[in-house]
């Protein structure tokens, strides 16, 4: 029997092959792939492996590999449309019936797709030529280079009625063909089908496989009834079932192991170029529950990168409806909204692409977007209004299907309210003793920002409670990890020279570990004795002196290296991000001291939306480095 390539792709796309493994191999989770033993040999160390992104299985020990449609028929000796069938029954797909009828459908679908490719052609071919002048110096002022166009397959459609029409006819393509491909105008009040893309720069939309299915069209004329015109749903295409660029961004976002989704074409030609070739664009339309999954299957947190207005704002928040009934471990989304209302490619041709990669370095998780929608200008001045509060905050976590992540969501949330209410950090169950500490919330829904803080979790554990040292919590973190390791200290000399620190004491033994790496290093007692004869000597006694209480593991100068070097790296990234937003906080603050402006306070907003996602952030390092079978609450 014959099965075209889109039931096989619909099966493929339905199906990891990992849900078809584990029917016979125990499967383990291993960074971004799936290992097991072999079920083609015996073996005690497992050499077999599954890669859901790629779509594939190998086996090591045999040099097998395949699909899932291979692996059921290496393992149960099924013929391929028994594989087929097999794989479809679980797909829940109907399995086609070979019919006269399915026969001229899948020509049908074949012509189709030829003519959808001589039409691209045919794009490509006005843009190049003397009519696509327009397009062309329109894509110059975009900065779209001819690497790019020809990449992306960029062209131009001729303002004349019949152009496409007239051009596909001479290649035998009839009028029903093109208007079932979506490429004429038609109906029962126009007698003459005309060309639906006109004098406007076209984006070819490819499949899975790379195959042209629709068109984009960006108009020309700044009067155009619609700025941007998609190809209408076709047996090929299905707007909120495809995501531009996916055939390209693929393979890239499996190396990355990251995703990131923009609003437009153009958008992702800019990222493409700028060195962020695993990106991807919806359809012109809000993001879907099937575009989410396509998403997951090439990362488990991609990144959704909208413009920094109200636009963007509103369009990240209905992603978050779409996205909360679908939410598990290991599926999640995260969000930049980018400063000054700009869009990514408006983002590169200002500050290129480091300013870019700052933006993605400091995504929002999902729970912060629901945190600044439910209580974005939110009054709190009666218990009618914060009962609503609560109320809502409860209802968005029970959309959440995870059972476990719901659980999650609802206590994050009510210990939000708590905080933000001035009462004590919530319990399952929802604490009620909340007392309102102003009338008005900021979308931050926390006090105003002062001097970098850290969160309550760290201020409050065994590690630092008690002391009166003048060296802020987090600096003292960090520094102890460097006194206690000295060979982490080596290899991070370059990231300690360049850390900021408020205390003077802090700064002083910043230099002096540095001094110390740069005279050749040496062994922990090498570097507590330096130290010493650097004046030191008391502020590293009072350091080490909270070890004996510390609830962190990889602190001690028994702990292992690479525990002490992840500790580390965790609380640098915080540390940085801290400062970061703080600088930029006294900025914005400082211009609207002057002149207050609707995009200032947006982004005064926005930094205190990220003050605020790193609060759990910093608590969580606490937990980390424990000994295999040992709690770190209990040392």
């Amino acid at each position: 029997m014959r099965f075209s390539p889109s039931f096989l792709d619909e099966i493929r796309a339905r199906v990891p092959v990992s849900e078809v493994v584990r029917q016979k191999v125990k499967l383990k989770k291993q960074g971004r792939e799936w290992r097991g033993l072999s079920p083609f040999n015996a073996e005690k160390t497992p050499s077999f492996y599954v890669n859901d992104q790629k779509g594939f299985f190998h086996d090591f020990s045999s040099g097998k590999h395949g699909d899932g449609f291979a692996f059921l028929m290496e393992t149960e000796g099924l013929s391929f449309p028994e594989a087929v069938e097999r794989l479809a029954a679980l797909a829940g797909l109907p399995m086609p019936v070979e019919t006269s009828e399915q026969r001229e459908q899948d020509e049908r679908r074949a012509t189709l797709s030829d003519a959808l490719e001589w039409a691209a052609e045919f794009f490509q071919k006005q843009l190049a030529g003397p009519a696509g002048r327009e397009a062309r110096a329109y894509l110059d002022r975009r900065q779209v280079s001819l690497a790019s166009r020809e990449k992306f397959r960029l062209g131009y459609a001729p303002p004349d009625r019949h152009a496409l029409r007239d051009h596909l006819a001479g290649k035998g393509v009839t009028v029903e063909v093109m208007v079932e491909a979506g490429l004429l105008i038609h109906g029962p009040d126009i007698a003459v089908p005309y060309d639906r893309f006109r004098h406007r720069v076209m984006f070819p939309i490819a499949d899975r496989a790379g195959r042209v299915i629709a068109f984009g069209g960006r108009a020309l004329e700044a009067d155009a009834q619609a700025k941007y015109l998609n190809s209408p749903e076709t047996p090929l295409f299905h707007k909120g079932a495809t995501l531009y660029n996916l055939h390209n961004a693929r393979k890239t976002a499996h190396d990355a192991r990251a995703v990131i989704a923009v609003e437009g074409y153009l958008d992702v030609i800019a990222l493409t170029a700028a060195g962020f070739p695993h990106v991807v664009a919806p359809l012109g339309t809000a993001l879907t529950a099937d575009q989410c999954q396509l998403l997951w299957r090439m990362a488990e947190e991609p990144i959704l990168c909208f413009d920094g207005d109200k636009a963007g704002l509103k369009a990240a928040y209905r992603a978050v409806d779409t996205a909360l009934p679908l939410l598990g471990p290991g599926r999640t989304l995260r969000f930049v909204l980018l400063p000054g209302g700009q869009d990514p490619d408006e983002l590169l041709r200002a500050g290129g692409p480091t300013a870019l990669a700052q933006a993605l370095e400091r995504p929002l998780p999902l729970v912060d977007l629901v945190w600044m929608r439910e209580i974005d200008g939110a009054a709190l001045d009666t218990p009618e209004r914060r009962a609503g509060l609560e109320r809502r905050l409860r209802e968005v976590a029970a959309q959440i299907g995870d059972g476990t992540l719901r659980r999650y969501y609802d206590q994050e949330l009510s210990d939000r309210l708590a905080r933000l209410l001035g009462g004590p950090a919530a319990t399952p169950g929802w604490r009620r003793d909340f007392s309102p500490r102003r009338r008005g919330v900021s979308r931050r829904g926390e006090p105003e920002a002062g001097p970098v803080r850290i969160s309550s979790a760290l201020a409050n554990s065994p590690l630092f409670r008690g002391v009166k040292a003048p060296i802020a919590p987090r600096d003292a973190l960090i520094l102890l990890i460097l006194i206690n390791h000295p060979e982490v200290l080596a290899s991070q000399v370059e990231e300690v020279a360049g850390l900021d620190f408020a205390s003077p004491e802090a700064t002083a033994l910043r230099d002096a570990l540095l001094r110390f790496a740069e005279a050749g290093g040496g062994e922990r007692a090498d570097l507590l004795h330096a130290l010493e004869e650097a004046g030191l000597g008391v502020v590293a006694t009072r350091l080490s002196e909270m070890v004996a209480h510390a609830a962190l593991w990889s602190v001690r100068p028994d702990a292992a290296a690479a525990d002490a070097a992840e500790s580390l790296r965790q609380a640098l990234v915080l540390h940085r991000r801290f400062w970061a937003l703080n600088k930029e906080l006294r900025a914005v603050e400082a211009r609207l001291a002057e002149n207050s402006s609707e995009q200032d306070l947006a982004r005064l907003r926005d930094i205190q939306t990220q003050l605020t996602a790193l609060d759990g952030a910093e608590a969580a390092v606490e937990g980390f480095g424990a000994p295999s079978g040992r709690s770190t609450r209990a040392l």
